[in-house]
């Protein structure tokens, strides 16, 4: 996203980031961010209506992947990865990362 200072973003640079990137208009991406602060994952300054995320990418990024495994791979995290190694054919550089991953999980 268009990231001010600090990551501070203006909804205004929100709204058309998103009208570019997906075709949203302004009504449909300031009633997203509403919600998002109702939630607590976003807080608004001013002056210009500046968004401030309160929750990190880390924090969304484990809370998306574990609702994607749930709903998509019936919780089952093996089949994820299974599907996701199925799609691509894979340099040896990277199976040899892949397992250095999974060694430091056991």
């Amino acid at each position: 996203m268009c990231c001010g200072r600090g990551g501070d973003t203006a909804a205004k640079d929100v709204a058309k980031r998103l009208n570019q990137e997906l075709g949203w208009n302004v009504n449909t991406t300031y009633t997203l961010i509403k919600r998002c602060i109702k939630k607590g994952a976003i807080e608004r300054t001013e002056p210009g209506f500046i968004c401030h995320a309160l929750i990190d990418k880390v924090a969304v990024q484990q809370a998306e992947t574990d609702e994607l495994i749930n709903k998509v791979y019936d919780g089952v995290a093996d089949k994820l990865f299974a599907a996701l190694l199925g799609r691509k054919k894979l340099s040896a550089q990277q199976i040899e990362k892949l397992k250095e991953i999974v060694g430091d999980l056991e």
